[in-house]
């Protein structure tokens, strides 16, 4: 599943950087964390949701010392007040990003 339904909240697989169109990868953290943000975007779309109803990110990073590279284009997509992120080293299969996220349903979904 790349999302489940529970109890008021819509919680989505790890999600990589691969264009869902072509399977591209691309090269750098900044312009990968971008792709996996546009692809969750999709995924919370079909629910009627954006990345502002999150409340919750799991990040994963091939190498911590990207934080900062990874940190500046995550901020591109969220407005504050920004979901609580857990952030962690991973041991990834040939990408340098993954994120999984917890988004809040509207009141009575």
């Amino acid at each position: 599943s790349q999302a489940v339904v529970a109890n008021g909240f819509l919680y989505t697989a790890g999600f990589g950087p691969q264009d869902p169109a072509t399977g591209a990868v691309p090269e750098s953290v900044a312009d990968q964390t971008r792709q996996v943000l546009r692809n969750i975007q999709a995924v919370l779309a079909e629910r009627g949701l954006t990345l502002d109803d999150c409340v919750k990110s799991t990040v994963h990073l091939a190498d911590l010392a990207d934080f900062a590279e990874f940190n500046g284009a995550y901020q591109e997509f969220f407005t504050p007040p920004y979901p609580v992120r857990t952030t962690v080293g991973s041991q990834l299969a040939n990408i340098l990003v993954e994120i999984d996220v917890v988004a809040a349903l509207p009141q009575g979904d």
